[in-house]
């Protein structure tokens, strides 16, 4: 068994790694820049899985969502089933994997640090992949 763990640590160092067009409304968790980040339109179907090779950055919004940025430019938006508790102020997380593929309901950890070292926190799990274009709104 092949077993793939990935650290999200954006303060510390880079991470490893078309369908019909929907602006998702501002009320939205998954649109409102300040519960999510940047306002989004869906630009596809949902995926259940991304591969973890073709991970270049993540990108955590809250504690409730975290894009995902793709080698050749494609944004998935995960937008987590439940809160996940401190996710969105440490902005850091790892998971391990036995296959090449993040998927929807993976158990991410929330790393804070603690003393001079990396503490493992909550365990979360993730949703579905939302391929989306970050968009600007005129004022």
């Amino acid at each position: 068994m092949n077993l793939n763990t990935l650290l999200f640590v954006p303060a510390i160092g880079a991470a490893l790694a078309t369908g019909a067009c929907t602006l998702m409304d501002p009320g939205s968790s998954l649109a409102n820049p300040r519960l999510a980040g940047p306002t989004v339109k869906v630009v596809g179907e949902a995926e259940t899985c991304i591969r973890t090779q073709a991970i270049r950055q993540s990108l955590v919004r809250s504690d409730q969502v975290i894009d995902f940025e793709m080698a050749g430019g494609r944004v998935f938006r995960s937008m987590l089933p439940n809160r996940c508790p401190r996710l969105g102020f440490e902005q850091a997380f790892t998971y391990s994997t036995s296959i090449n593929q993040l998927c929807k309901q993976e158990i991410i950890r929330v790393i804070t640090p603690v003393a001079g070292q990396l503490d493992v926190g909550a365990g979360c799990s993730l949703g579905e992949f939302v391929p989306v274009e970050y968009i600007e709104l005129d004022e």
